[in-house]
This record gives structure tokens, sequence and C-alpha cells, in this order.
């Protein structure tokens, strides 16, 4: 980006009447968006081709809630298929001989997923009635005349297996989970299913179950992270990625027959999915590449890679293909931009585009590219980040900034859109979005750093960030804040906490402040996995709640002497709304600006538009006073400001 003339300059170049004048520069010309703009960009998923290929399932967050809509694949007009106002809709998958549908709802982000049939005649039907159960899609079988769903109907802590009927719509128990398994997929023969037993939250052992004789192998040989993926179109082999002897996870493939394995396939970064396509002739491998996917796609006969679109300063974030393989839509995207649907002709090599999904009032150049950066933490190990930096941002128009923080602990940020990072730099705040070690992505050493460790070092390169931020010559080192969702949201009540000098202001959105209590509430659900939560996090029943407690904020909000704002969904099964609400209360006693906004309508992550607008219309708001320090309202100690929204 070229330096910003300053005022001045340019005044003495006018009195002089040069007859050279400086072409205006984005931050000259940039508009500043509300965050009714901002968020009217539409957010768009999933793209279930039709059985005849004319049309593709997704689902839009247009009306401020996800529906359901269908959009022509020759292009034209997204059409309402579900009109909800109150609980989500999210597309699953059209029939795959007929125009029935599948979706799924929660209620208001409890996550307990039901699954649901929409019908040709526009009734709806809850597949997976029962109360409390959770149900998830695991897809078609190979005939087409049923489909596989996991299910804790059963018991609440495990996941059974089960087939649904297309005809009579009723379901059959497959596989019955009674050793904590994790479910992979099913062979298309029926005859094998794949198991994941997690170790910790860095490894899990990977297991082939013979549905016939009920034997069980295991496929790892030694302590490793494993995932089985899919099975080779001949049922011969099931393919599975694993870090095993490695930094990063490689594609493998197991002989089922004889019992062995070899690789297949290994790049630079890890490798974190691949599947075949319906009739076997491409396959599909993800790689997450310094935080971001780099797909690939290979014709299986030839062995050959298969030319994808490009696009200047995008990426193809995610694809899928329809049954006859002719077709693949493909989502492309950047950090400056939200992901548009395409549709792309294999044989042709044409492709559409069929959505626009930047509002319309909103100039594509006003929105800021990523830029991925790397500095040293206080121990020499390198962190890699994403910066965002604004437009009007130099050293002559310093700028305050936030260290954003994942969601996790084992989370990554990556290059993707974010409405609310772009909504904060379009309002002159630098985002620098850390990768702390204990972040996925950049090898097993480094995953593994923060186990039994956190609110330290992960701490530590947090603090490191924002000391990165403030040897930069574009930022006003006296105003830089922390801001983070979930694990991120307790990193910021742990810097306010156990830095308090480090940060001028945080911003905790649903974030853990008593490990021992969030940890012993686990969602049954997750009972599969809490050991291995417990091994690295510690066992909050165990000497380790001593340990837990000493890092949970919540026992230590004497300490907190900046402002802070925290938002919480009042349905939200992970982090409780205690865990918000105490805070709230014990850094309220310390008579420091505190604003609390709760949504009695969501759960963990804002997904209705009116609340995310208010939401963060309230983080700003809340920056402007206490970070930036713009005339307006503040905030009266012990008294602050608390909303909710129906």
């Amino acid at each position: 980006m070229k330096k910003l003339i300053p005022f001045l300059a340019i005044a003495l170049i006018w009195a002089c009447k040069e007859e050279k004048q400086t072409a205006p520069s984005i931050a000259d010309t940039m508009k500043t968006y509300t965050i009714e703009q901002m968020m009217d960009n539409e957010a768009i998923g999933g793209g279930s081709f039709s059985p005849d290929n004319s049309k593709l399932l997704i689902s839009s967050n247009r009306t401020g809630i996800y529906n359901m809509y269908t959009v022509p694949t020759a292009g034209g007009e997204i059409m309402p298929v579900t009109q909800s106002d109150s609980s989500s809709v999210f597309a699953i998958s059209y029939f795959p001989k007929d125009g029935r549908m599948l979706f799924r709802m929660d209620g208001n982000g409890d996550e307990i997923y039901h699954i649901y049939l929409r019908d040709t005649d526009g009734s709806h039907k809850d597949l997976t009635p029962d109360e409390g159960a959770r149900a998830n899609f695991y897809g078609w079988t190979k005939d087409k005349k049923s489909f596989l769903y996991a299910s804790n109907k059963r018991d609440k802590r495990f996941t059974d297996l089960y087939e649904m009927d297309l005809e009579t719509l009723t379901p059959k128990m497959l596989y019955k989970n009674e050793d904590g398994y994790f479910l992979g997929g099913l062979s298309d023969d029926k005859s094998y299913l794949s198991l994941i037993k997690p170790i910790n939250t860095n490894d899990s052992d990977l297991f082939l179950y013979n549905m016939s004789d009920k034997s069980v192998t295991k496929i790892n040989e030694n302590q490793s992270a494993n995932s089985p993926e899919d099975y080779s179109p001949d049922g011969q082999f099931l393919y599975y990625t694993t870090d095993e002897g490695s930094e990063f996870a490689k594609l493998m493939r197991y002989d089922i027959a004889n019992k062995t394995s070899e690789k297949v396939m290994e790049r630079e970064w890890d490798i974190v999915g691949s599947y075949f396509t319906e009739n076997g002739t491409y396959q599909v491998t993800y790689i997450n590449q310094d935080a971001k996917n780099v797909i690939e796609v290979v014709e299986v006969a030839s062995g050959k890679k298969v030319d994808l679109p490009s696009f200047d300063n995008m990426d193809i974030t995610s694809v899928g293909f329809s049954q006859n393989e002719k077709w693949m839509r493909f989502y492309a995207g950047g950090s400056h931009t939200p992901s548009n649907l395409y549709i792309y002709n294999l044989e042709t090599k044409e492709q559409k585009k069929l959505t626009d999904v930047l509002n319309d009032e909103i100039q594509a150049q006003d929105l800021v590219s990523a830029e991925v950066i790397r500095y040293k933490s206080f121990d020499g190990l390198e962190i890699p980040a994403i910066y965002y930096r604004p437009h009007q941002a130099s050293a002559e128009t310093k700028v305050p900034a936030l260290v954003w923080v994942h969601g996790g602990p084992g989370g990554q940020s990556r290059q993707n859109f974010s409405s609310l990072i772009q909504y904060l730099v379009n309002h002159g705040y630098a985002v620098l979005a850390v990768n702390n070690r204990g972040s996925s992505g950049y090898g097993k050493t480094f995953y593994q750093m923060d186990d039994l460790n956190h609110g330290d070092k992960d701490l530590k390169d947090c603090v490191e960030g924002k000391n990165w931020l403030a040897e930069q010559p574009e930022i006003d080192s006296e105003k830089i804040g922390i801001i983070g969702g979930s694990y991120g949201g307790y990193m910021t009540m742990a810097a306010l906490t156990f830095t308090p000098e480090e940060f001028d202001v945080g911003v905790n959105i649903f974030g853990v402040t008593n490990w021992i209590r969030t940890l012993r509430s686990i969602p049954s659900w997750w009972e599969a996995q809490k050991e291995a939560l417990y091994k690295e996090l510690g066992n909050p029943n165990s000497s380790d709640s001593v340990r837990l407690r000493e890092i949970s904020p919540l026992f230590h909000t004497d300490k907190v002497t900046k402002p802070l704002i925290v938002l919480q969904g009042s349905k939200d099964p992970r982090v409780l709304q205690v865990e918000s609400d105490e805070i709230v209360a014990g850094v309220r006693k310390n008579g420091v600006p505190v604003e609390y906004v709760l949504f009695e309508d969501e759960g963990h992550g804002f997904v209705k538009k009116e609340n995310q607008i208010e939401a963060y219309s309230k983080v700003l708001e809340f920056l402007d006073v206490h970070l930036k320090g713009d005339e307006g309202t503040p905030i009266e100690d012990g008294e602050p400001m608390e909303m909710e929204s129906e």
C-alpha cells in the first residue's frame, strides 16, 4: 500500500498550483459502513444437486435467519423453500431420485439437531423426533433407498448408527455404540464401519469394525492423530489421514484384506480431508495450507490433476459434485470478500457465478485483504498470525488495534471472510488474529504445546502479538485491546486477569471463566471425548482442580482494571450463561466499566442477523469510547447496560 500523503503536504501542493496531482488513495475515497450494511452481506452454504442437476439446494441468511433456498444451475433467482422466523434451517440434501429434501434444525442454538423431511407438497416432518436426542446426517446409501444418520436417543452419552428407509421412513439400528467411539463412515456394501477412539485432543486411534462378525481391527500402530476419510470405489481400501511419524497429517490407505497400510499422498501441510465422487471418477483432497484451503481434484483413472478455475486474489474454498459427475459446484472467496457460489462443467470447462453475496451498498475496494505474518514469542517460538490493516492507517494516522484469539482451544484463525472483523477494520481498528501455540494447522508439536498449560504460554503468545502490533508504525501502541470468542473469550479474560496492564480493553464473547464448572458440565453427547479433554485441560474431579482454579479468571476478578464487554447466548450448551453472569458481577465490584449483552435466543455463536447487528454495534460503541477514546456517553462504573433480545 502506498504511504498516505499528509494533509499539509497536499495543501502545499495545491497552494503552489503544481500541475501534477496525486491520485487519491483508498483511504481518501473509502466509505465507512454501518453494522446494518456490513451484516447485510449474505452468508450461504451447502449446494446439493437436484436429481436432474437443474437446481442446487443451499442455506442462506438473506432474510436475517438461515433458511433453505434453491438456485437454478443455469443462473437465475434464488427461491425460498422454508420461511422460518425463529430457529435456523440448514439444508442437508435433495433426495437422490426425487424432489424431496432433508434439512436440520435445533432449538435456537441448543445444538440438539433433528433431521426433517420437506416433502414435494411443502409439508415438513421431523424424522428424528426423540426429545433431547441429537441426530446427524451420515450420507445416502449406495442404492439410494435409504440414508444413514447418527443419534444418541438410546443413550445420551453415545452415538449409534441408524438407517432410515426412504419408502417407509422408519429407522433401524445398524451399530450399537457401547464403547464410546466416534462413528466414521460405512462402506458402500455395509460390510465395514470405521470407528475413532479419542486418546487426547491431539491423538486418536482408528478401528475398522466388521459388521458381520463384529470383530474390531485397530489400524494405527502408534499413538497419533488418525481420521477415516473414505473407502475406495472398489471397496478394497479405507483411506485415512494420520500424523504418525510426522508433524503433518498425510493420506494413507488401508488394505482391508491384507491389513496393511501405505502412504498415498503427503504435502508440507496437513491433509484434512479426502473423498471419492459418486462413481469414483474423481478423488477430492483438502489441504490446510497456512490457514486456508487448497483443494486438489485428481482423475482416478489417469492420476492427473484436474485444472480448477482460478481467480485473482480469491481461492476456491469448497467443492461438490453432481451424481453423474459432469458438474461441480464450488465456493470462491477470501479474507476480503464473502464466498460466492459457482457452477462448473467438467466437460466443457464453462463456469457460471450463481450468487452475488456482497451487499450492493459496499464497495469491494473498501474491504481489506489480510496478510499472513509471523512474529517471535517470548521464548523464540515463531507464532503465525493474520493481520488486517485498515486502509486509513499510516505512520501519520495511527490507529488502535485488537489482538483476536480464536476458539478451541485447538482451533485456528483462517484466511476467511468475517463481517465483524471487516466492520472493525473499516472503522479504523487494526486486527491481528493470532494462532498461538496449541492452534491446529502448524504441526503436531505446535498443536500440543498448550496441553495442561492454558492461560500461561499461550497467553504470553498473545501478549507478544500485542507487542508486535505496538512496533508497527501505523499502530497507536497505547491503544491495543484483546477480543475473542469461546476459548478466545477465555483468553480475553485471562489477559485482563493475569496480565492486567498489557491490554487496554477486553471483548469477551461467550468465553469460559470457570474451567472446573465448564469441564464438569460438558454436554452429554461429548462423552466420547470427555477423557481426551481432561488429558489436555485437566480433570476437574482430581487434583487438577487446583490448577484449573488458578487459571480460571472468575476466581481472580479483583485483578481486572480495564474496561470489559461480555456477550453471551442463553441457550449455549458449551459455555453456560452463568459463566458470563458471574464474571460480569465479579468485575463490576471493581468499579470497572463493564457492559453485558445477553441474547435469549442464541447459543454458542450468534446466527441471527438482528442479534449480530445488536451485538457487534455494541462492541464498536464500547471500543470507540474505551479504546479509541471518541466522544460519547461512557458506561457508568459498576452500572453497565444489560440488553436482552427476545
